[in-house]
């Protein structure tokens, strides 16, 4: 009982955290997303694993392959992988994060709080990564509002689908009412495995990759989270006292007398051990280094990356440009795309030819038939136009069908009904003659109306232009909608 009195009263106090540091009102406590519970199948996925629903959790980020890592504590009081989610996009590059507006993602290990956890996110829900943390401000660092959040947009931070982050958030808040104070985020670049870090080895971040291995490998190998100090403006992972006196830290200063933790020394020394000789194996052998990523802004995950599809565009200066079919989920600077349409330049020619026109709906000039010919169709549609000597009169045809006076030049072939030229659309000086039978039967059958006005010419339109309205049904790139949303209906226009 009394146990149970403790989580209660602990579980109070991070609500409450989260109220006041957050700067969430009591809307928080009617926010259907924010309390969204988990789905059966996770609950029972979470039982089969030995786990309590409010037992603590770890997230672990990787960039290159594009996830999201949940791990939980099982009731043995080792951490397990819960869960592992496809990171629906990532911006920047790989590497840390340094200055405001590099459109670089963190990586590192931050700690996230109750304060930190934002339910009133306009991506949906959201927690802020704590960038930048101690190591950061200890290199001058800048940057803020970096967050894991929903919507597939990111700018700097990790971004998920609104059906994953709203089953992230679950779990984070299940932790945070079991008595968890916070949870670490460790982000990295890549798996650190041999492997990766020999692909990688010739990169300018590789110095600051050896150093987060370490706390990579200490997870890998206790299954515990590692604890995370700073000093001489590096990492120190699970350093443990010499002496039996507490250890202060100094970002920026000398690092105190310490030790690796006792507890897990021997493993992770001799993972350590092992994981070099294997990267100077791979390097031995002539590893290929990875490719640059030059030009390259982020990634997404190859399930999400499946179902986008590029298309052609142009941007405000009209030059041909590739963009993604998802409007806004690809962002190609760091400023808001133009939201013109603008049309092709043409190419100069030696010769230039007049730009094409539509045609008006009007009756085009027929060749002249002969006698037999006339006199075939008069009688074929007299009973359609009925008494010719109605339009014997001349005045009475209208002006667009009158027959004109007999000419000598042979009239030009009718020509395709897309579109003409501007000057075959000009009247020719002497238009051929039309007999007045033809030309009132043409009369008859065409309806009479003005000429059209001319239809303006194709427009091209980006990826990033104004969507048109369509019945009322969703505007294609539009701001998330509150219901949760998968991949494929927040972006119906990009799915193939």
């Amino acid at each position: 009982m009394k146990s149970r009195f403790v989580r209660a009263m602990l579980a109070s106090a991070a609500l409450a955290a989260a109220i006041a540091l957050a700067g969430c009102n009591a809307d928080m406590a009617s926010n259907g997303r924010a309390q969204a519970p988990l789905s059966e199948r996770t609950l029972s996925e979470i039982a089969s694993k030995n786990m309590d629903k409010e037992s603590p959790i770890l997230v672990r980020i990787f960039k290159e392959e594009s996830e999201l890592e949940v791990w939980k504590q099982t009731r043995d009081g080792e951490y397990a992988l819960l869960k592992s989610y496809p990171i629906c996009r990532w911006s920047g590059d790989l590497g840390p994060k340094k200055k405001e507006g590099d459109r670089q993602a963190p990586e590192g290990f931050y700690t996230i709080t109750p304060g930190q956890m934002n339910p009133n996110s306009s991506y949906y829900l959201a927690f802020n990564t704590g960038f930048p943390n101690t190591y950061d401000r200890a290199h001058g660092y800048t940057g803020s509002d970096l967050m894991v959040h929903g919507d597939c947009s990111s700018r700097g931070c990790y971004a998920m689908t609104d059906e994953q982050i709203q089953e992230i958030y679950a779990l984070a808040r299940e932790s945070f009412f079991g008595g968890q104070k916070a949870f670490q985020l460790q982000a990295f670049p890549f798996r650190m495995t041999a492997m990766n870090m020999a692909r990688h080895r010739n990169s300018p971040h590789f110095a600051f990759w050896k150093m987060l291995k370490e706390g990579y490998d200490n997870f890998e190998v206790s299954k515990q989270e590692p604890k995370v100090a700073v000093c001489e403006k590096k990492y120190v992972f699970d350093p443990a006292s010499t002496d039996d006196k507490p250890l202060k830290f100094n970002a920026a200063g000398k690092c105190p007398a310490y030790e690796l933790d006792k507890n897990i020394a021997d493993a992770v020394l001799d993972h350590r051990r092992k994981e070099q000789v294997q990267m100077a194996s791979y390097i031995a052998q002539g590893v290929s280094t990875a490719k640059p990523r030059s030009g390259i802004d982020g990634g997404m995950h190859s399930m999400f990356s499946e179902k986008m599809t590029a298309q052609d565009g142009y941007d405000s200066r009209g030059r041909a440009i590739q963009v993604a079919a998802a409007p806004g989920s690809l962002p190609r600077g760091d400023g808001p795309p133009p939201a013109t349409i603008v049309s092709v330049p043409r190419a100069p020619d030696a010769q230039p030819e007049p730009a094409p026109v539509q045609v008006a709906s009007v009756p085009m000039p027929q060749p002249t038939p002969d006698a037999s010919q006339a006199a075939a169709r008069s009688s074929s549609i007299g009973g359609l136009i009925g008494n010719l000597n109605l339009f014997s009169n001349s005045a009475a045809v209208p002006a667009q069908v009158q027959a004109p006076p007999p000419a000598v030049a042979a009239p030009a072939p009718r020509p395709a009904p897309r579109a003409v030229t501007r000057a075959a659309k000009a009247a020719p000086a002497t238009p051929p003659a039309k007999p007045k039978a033809v030309a009132a039967a043409s009369a008859a059958a065409a309806p009479r109306m003005t000429p059209a006005e001319p239809e303006p010419a194709p427009q091209l339109r980006t990826a990033f232009s104004a969507q048109p309205t369509n019945g009322g049904s969703t505007l294609t790139g539009a701001q998330p909608v509150v219901p949760v949303g998968s991949f494929d209906q927040r972006w119906a226009g990009g799915v193939r």
